[in-house]
């Protein structure tokens, strides 16, 4: 089987399906469907005792009689044209293998949301279930009859609508006797499809003669003076404010008027305005016109190469984007733009719109399906040829691809983090290559493993080193939390050095960003007397105190429960409320600065898309005086009136327990302290309990951190001298998950010696949280300096795991971890 074979008319197609097994399908395809099925095209297919939609990525002309045996038939051919491309099946086919998660996954995470319709169980009676009820004289007493009772005088109803009247663990021996004696029908039915195209009624003039004018009356005059006003077409919609149905109708009745319907375009552009300075040409300096050239010379040469493009916050990188941009576009070839938070597209896709105007598409999560659904295909049909978007539209359907730009390349935002695992950054890397285009990862604060293939030749580097509108980086200052405890107390949130900042900045009519990590009010509570603490019930974490709501919720899975007015454990009636968070930080700045306006930006009070891209509007153009945030604050944002960051917490994200912490902390604080001073002085202050560690006293000096890291690495042999597998196992019971990763761990180590692979295998751990969602948690990592053996040693193991009893339904492999938690 081979992605990209010549579609023939052939018995046998191999399907993938979206669901957890990394393995295709092989169908017999009935003769209506040959010669007009290819390559990415939908089927709708039976598998076991359901349909499924699945994606046709090989076909066969014979099969072996063994393998031919019982085959089951496609059902039904969804697409005459293929929504999958050869290039999306080839990248999907790579990162199934890579990162050994399904395919039929990959594929349909590759696809608009919505697009499937999916199929749900219905039951029905029949008429010999019909039959048998009415032979009841009294009220049934049994759990069959009670059910041909319910569904006596209705049509087909949904399997979990019986679930919610009858509950599930019964129903199901109930419902295959029933189903036995004919007395029901068991069957799967499509549901509606959310992602359909949109059309509008359009009005148009068809013919118009001086006689026919004449005979018109004066009211159909107006509307048809009206419509030639207008161009001579409108919307229904636009045309019936003027007028009354009925005189359209008699217009259409005398071959006056035109009116069809047509379909239209959804645009995530068309509430969008753009600024007059980002309509402005951009001058570049000599450090962006030398990366510019050079970016220029490799799009054109038609070869893949990837660069690594290290500009310092406010270099104009962005810049440098849309040239190379230019560059593709003028060479006949498509571009795709990724950023990692859907925060950032609105301005991206301002300024990409105010350049390329109709070329530009947007893809993201956020989108309304339609939205999505339309983005896409106008992506597919060529009438876009710049994408930006996030993660997902490494998948964009574009074809002629010539560059890739990854924008803040390090950002853990590009990891899927849920099933199916996939980089975007890596595949984006990948997908150039394999279109011998140009990739450009950009960042002020590059990935340790991009920096480090820079720094071999793998990937060639581009630095920016100087702002465009600031000739200096902000001042960067360390505030000693250990001593600021022992001159003002324990409780201190803000210290009085950063309080005397911010007086300073706002008094001289500057704004202010106060960024801390961590959402809610307190970290967690503690009752003074035992000493206990409130914890989640279904994940091994203290629950966070958030004091508008009056609850202590779970970040993980959201559980939550209203803050007690007693210990649970001891009946005491008071606690402590330790560490702060965002809303905390909040109360205390709206006391101190009550005269001026104050706005917080986090997952509790950002609910939808808008509210976001309203309060960063309101924050540039300076409604807001000071913002408050996580991390949806430290990238990518331009406020050219913001002279200070304050960092409240510096630490918490150094003493987790990961050996990227360092890493994430310098990147955290280095791009959040990069919205300070971009067009006039600026101040970083950072408030910290270590600081001596090399994060913080290397200030923003990424070489120096970069020297510092890259010596821990290879001592300890971690990325990027190493490659690591992250095996989780993970159950309710907690006997039956530690027992599934001992198998698991036995089967490795016989992998591994079988094979002579030079490799570690760690014993089986508890994961740093050990409980989640209700599911205790093993860990087995897996180091190896070669891919290839990490994998080989993967798939032997794998292949063992059931004849040794192992529940691999329990063990998730993640491939590249960017978290070890």
């Amino acid at each position: 089987m081979s992605v990209g074979a010549e579609e023939k008319p052939d018995s046998f197609v191999e399907v993938a399906l979206p669901i957890p097994l990394r393995q295709t399908f092989t169908y017999l395809l009935p003769s209506a469907f040959r010669g007009r099925i290819k390559l990415g095209s939908r089927v709708v297919v039976p598998f076991k005792n359901r349909k499924l939609i699945g994606y046709v990525v090989a076909f066969h002309e014979d099969l072996s009689e063994s393998d031919e045996f019982d085959l089951k038939e496609v059902i039904e051919v969804l697409d005459e044209e293929p929504m999958i491309t050869p290039s999306i099946l080839k990248l999907t086919q790579w990162a199934a293998d890579y990162y050994m998660v399904s395919w039929g996954e990959l594929l349909k995470a590759a696809l608009p949301a919505g697009i499937n319709f999916k199929f749900d169980k219905f039951v029905g009676i029949t008429s010999e279930g019909i039959d048998e009820f009415l032979k009841l004289e009294v009220e049934p007493k049994t759990l069959k009859m009670k059910i041909l009772k319910f569904l006596s005088d209705k049509a087909d109803v949904r399997l979990k609508e019986l679930e919610k009247s009858f509950g599930k663990r019964q129903l199901g021996k109930a419902l295959k006797e029933l189903e036995e004696r004919k007395w029901i029908n068991v069957s799967s039915k499509p549901l509606t499809v959310t992602a359909k195209p949109k059309f509008r009624k359009i009005v148009c003039i068809k013919e118009l003669n001086e006689e026919m004018f004449e005979s018109l009356s004066e009211e159909e005059r107006d509307v048809v003076g009206f419509l030639q006003a207008s161009g001579g077409r409108l919307f229904y919609t636009d045309l019936i404010a003027q007028t009354k149905a009925s005189v359209l109708k008699n217009l259409q009745r005398k071959g006056v008027l035109d009116i069809a319907s047509v379909e239209v375009f959804r645009s995530p552009f068309e509430n969008l305005s753009v600024k007059s300075e980002e309509k402005e040409a951009v001058k570049l300096n000599p450090e962006q016109k030398k990366a510019c050239k050079e970016i220029k010379e490799a799009i054109e040469s038609g070869k893949y190469r990837t660069f690594l493009l290290h500009g310092v916050t406010g270099s104009g990188k962005t810049a440098v984007y849309v040239q190379a941009i230019k560059t593709a576009l003028a060479c006949g070839k498509t571009s795709l733009f990724l950023v990692p938070e859907i925060s950032l597209t609105p301005a991206f896709s301002r300024y990409l719109h105010s350049v390329f105007a109709d070329e530009v598409a947007i893809l993201h999560s956020a989108l309304s399906a339609g939205e999505r659904f339309d983005e896409w295909r106008r992506i597919k049909l060529g009438k876009a040829r710049v994408v930006i978007g996030t993660r997902l539209a490494v998948f964009a359907p574009l074809e002629n691809l010539g560059l890739i730009i990854v924008d803040e390349e390090h950002d853990l935002s590009y990891r899927q983090q849920e099933m199916p695992f996939y980089n975007a950054r890596d595949l984006a890397v990948v997908r150039a290559k394999f279109a011998n285009a140009v990739a450009v990862l950009g960042s002020a604060t590059p990935s340790m493993e991009s920096f480090y293939n820079a720094s071999t030749g793998k990937y060639a580097y581009l630095h920016l080193p100087n702002r465009v509108k600031s000739p200096h980086l902000a001042s960067y200052e360390l505030i000693d939390m250990r001593q600021v405890v022992k001159k003002e107390g324990r409780d201190v949130v803000i210290s009085s050095a950063l309080m005397k900042a911010l007086e300073e900045t706002l008094s001289e009519g500057k704004q202010a960003i106060i960024f801390l990590n961590r959402r809610g009010y307190s970290q967690f509570i503690v009752c003074p007397n035992c000493g206990e603490t409130c914890r989640c019930k279904n994940c091994d974490i203290t629950l966070t105190y958030h004091k508008q709501k009056r609850i202590l919720l779970c970040h993980y899975c959201n559980f939550q429960m209203s803050l007690p007015s007693e210990c649970p454990f001891c009946q005491f009636r008071q606690f402590y409320f330790v560490g702060e968070g965002t809303e905390k930080v909040e109360e205390i700045l709206r006391a101190r600065f009550s005269s001026y306006k104050i706005a917080r930006i986090d997952r509790d009070v950002v609910r939808k898309r808008t509210q976001l891209e309203d309060t960063l509007e309101k924050f540039a153009s300076g409604e807001i005086d000071i913002l408050i945030g996580t991390q949806m604050l430290s990238k990518g944002h331009d406020f050219p009136n913001v002279a200070l960051v304050g960092v409240i917490s510096g630490d918490n994200v150094l003493g987790l327990p990961d050996f990227r912490a360092a890493e994430r902390t310098f990147q955290l604080i280095t791009q959040v302290a990069g919205r300070a001073g971009r067009a006039a002085k600026g101040r970083v202050l950072i408030q910290t309990f270590h600081p001596e560690h090399y994060v913080f006293s290397c200030g923003q000096d990424y070489l120096r951190f970069y020297q510092k890291e890259i010596e821990f690495r290879k001592r300890l042999n971690y990325p990027p001298f190493s490659v690591i597998a992250c095996i989780l196992v993970q159950h309710q019971d907690e006997k039956y998950a530690l027992g599934n990763a001992m198998i698991f761990k036995e089967c490795l180590d016989k992998a591994k010696q079988a094979l002579h692979a030079d490799l570690t295998v760690f014993d089986v751990a508890p994961a740093p949280i050990s409980k989640l969602k209700g599911k205790y948690r093993f860990q087995i990592l897996i180091r190896s300096k070669s891919r290839k053996q990490i994998h080989q040693v993967l798939e032997l193991a794998i292949s063992t795991v059931e004849e040794a009893n192992c529940d691999f339904r329990t063990v998730t492999v993640e491939i590249d971890p960017i978290s070890l938690v």
